[in-house]
């Protein structure tokens, strides 16, 4: 139990650290591509994602280096490796994640996670007899088989005369705004579980310079398994119907179209947006009402204590929010709004921040309402930014014209 719990502590930090490590680049590289395939560019692709990856995989093995020298002074040498590797492959796992799914290969990212995930949990259960080190042994190994299905992918969709380039570090191609957003999405969606884990009296100390809050982590990571539908509704609606009438609305723009098909793309597009978003709430108040009735139900099912419904509940409604959160930022992603979504970041990392820091002190009983409340201020100020920039649509897009 000690192990498995040292285990999934360990994984943990893995994914929260790759993930707000790799958030400078991800939307930055992202737009990059977006731009060189509007261009028919197509063949500078693949040389810079093989320069971003080169560049991820230094600066990730760098930084784990320091860490296992420094965070786990009195772990073996096999763990400590294992940690490193890990952290290098994640980082290389999210660059590859946002890439394809920047080019809509959603398919083949949820057929990969799905077989990569899969040989995770068997060669874990494997290896299990070696201990800690056999579970994390196992987790490195189904990632890197996850790592090498996605850049074969990538060489197959994209193939290239050139085989690495460092074009998208020029200074027109940076993006600063996009990568300071990347990163505080990441960073605020995680900003809790740190403060959570690091103060003394909600954590408890596991393996190295790690801790975890069992009292918070285990109602967040079951409120997360019900975000599913919702992201489902999310690459139904926004990556779908949203962007067909974007294209539509936009084409007519730069070839001339008539101004009442251009209003009328605009009137979809707009309604397209309003309606997913509404659809994403429905779902998740659907499943935030399926726990309240069965939450006890669930709970006992899995051995865990009731105790943890209340914290259930709140957290449910918290990633929600989350999801509508990324709709709106995705909305303004396309629209160009990097300055909107900025200033929503920013402000989600000190909300979260602060109001969790509140929660604490306050006490039990208001523990997951900083995280709820933090994402409620920012969901409610984007729905008043894109409702005003929806309004000044048509005047914004023949100005930038």
């Amino acid at each position: 139990n000690v192990l498995v719990t040292q285990f999934q502590v360990s994984v943990t930090y893995l994914i929260a650290i790759s993930l707000c490590l790799t958030g400078f680049v991800q939307l930055a590289f992202t737009r990059f591509t977006a731009d060189r395939l509007f261009e028919k560019k197509d063949d500078v692709i693949l040389p810079n994602f093989n320069g971003l990856m080169l560049g991820t995989t230094f600066i990730s093995g760098v930084l784990g280096l320091l860490a296992i020298l420094f965070l786990f002074p009195h772990q073996n040498l096999i763990y400590r490796l294992l940690m490193l590797s890990g952290f290098v492959v994640m980082s290389d796992i999210w660059i590859a994640t946002i890439f394809l799914s920047g080019m809509k290969h959603y398919k083949a990212i949820l057929f990969m996670f799905a077989v990569g995930y899969s040989l995770t949990v068997i060669f874990s259960l494997v290896l299990r007899r070696f201990g800690l080190e056999g579970l994390l042994g196992g987790f490195v190994l189904g990632q890197f088989v996850l790592l090498v299905g996605m850049l074969t992918s990538i060489l197959y969709y994209y193939p290239s005369s050139h085989f690495i380039s460092f074009i998208f570090l020029r200074k027109s191609y940076l993006y600063p705004t996009l990568m300071i957003v990347g990163f505080f999405y990441n960073f605020g969606i995680w900003i809790d579980k740190f403060i959570f884990w690091f103060n003394a009296e909600t954590s408890i100390h596991v393996i190295g310079a790690l801790r975890a809050s069992p009292i918070y982590d285990v109602p967040i990571f079951l409120s997360y398994i019900f975000i599913v539908p919702g992201m489902a509704v999310f690459l139904m609606k926004m990556e779908t119907e949203f962007v067909d009438y974007y294209n539509r609305y936009y084409d007519a723009v730069r070839s001339g179209g008539s101004l009442q098909y251009i209003e009328s793309m605009r009137y979809e597009m707009i309604y397209t947006a309003r309606r997913g978003i509404f659809q994403i709430i429905n779902i998740q108040i659907i499943a935030a009402l399926t726990v309240l009735v069965t939450g006890n139900t669930i709970l006992t099912w899995l051995g865990i204590s009731t105790l943890y419904l209340p914290l259930l509940f709140v957290n449910l409604i918290s990633v929600g929010l989350q999801v509508v959160f990324l709709s709106l930022l995705n909305i303004f992603f396309y629209l160009d709004r990097r300055y909107i979504t900025l200033t929503l970041t920013g402000l989600f990392v000190v909300f979260n921040g602060v109001l969790t820091t509140a929660t604490i002190w306050l006490g039990p009983a208001f523990y997951g309402y900083g995280f709820a409340l933090a994402l409620m201020l920012v969901v409610m100020l984007g729905f008043h930014l894109l409702s005003r920039t929806f309004d000044n649509l048509e005047y914004d897009t023949f100005m930038l014209q």
